[in-house]
């Protein structure tokens, strides 16, 4: 249900470019939409994640430059950044540090489940989705910079976000099938 809340604010922006004018509009309506997400997670767990809020800030930055500017490369570079941000993290975090960024975030959730993964799982992991994300970046950038408007709109939203999706929870599925209960390895 979060995933599907999550991609909410791109349904949103295509659904709104593709009926209602254009990219101007279109930005503008993912600018309110993008909040949604960080206010349903605020007053349901009294907290918000980094990434997500890294994420509002991104398209807050470049959604006002390319209202202000009427230049659609700023809101095409946001989503490459966004991927870098989250891929150079991931990867960054498999050098430095006891734990991963993504052992950090999934971690808790499998000690509650009375499950683990050995650290090396978590390092390959961490780095296969942050090269996954690198890789979604270039090829956001790719389009952006070969394409026209509305084909990266259609790739942007209705390709590559899902695609990006079902690739990263794919990881994570595969990733987890090698957990193992904790009162096995005791």
């Amino acid at each position: 249900m979060q995933l599907v809340f999550e991609f909410a604010p791109w349904v949103i922006f295509g659904l709104v470019y593709k009926f209602a004018g254009g990219l101007y509009p279109a930005t503008a309506s993912l600018m309110v939409a993008i909040v949604l997400p960080l206010a349903y997670g605020w007053l349901r767990e009294r907290k918000v994640t980094q990434l997500h809020l890294i994420l509002v800030l991104l398209v807050w930055v470049f959604g006002a430059a390319t209202l202000i500017l009427h230049d659609v490369r700023f809101l095409q570079w946001k989503a490459s950044v966004y991927y870098w941000i989250c891929g150079l993290a991931l990867i960054g975090s498999t050098f430095i540090g006891k734990q991963t960024l993504l052992e950090r975030l999934l971690g808790k959730a499998l000690a509650e489940g009375n499950m683990s993964l050995p650290a090396s799982t978590w390092r390959t992991y961490a780095l296969l989705i942050g090269v996954a994300n690198i890789a979604f970046g270039l090829a956001n950038i790719w389009v952006a910079l070969n394409r026209s408007e509305a084909d990266w709109v259609t790739f942007k939203v209705w390709r590559l976000t899902p695609f990006a999706i079902v690739t990263t929870l794919g990881l994570l599925i595969w990733m987890l099938r090698g957990a193992v209960s904790k009162e096995d390895t005791a």
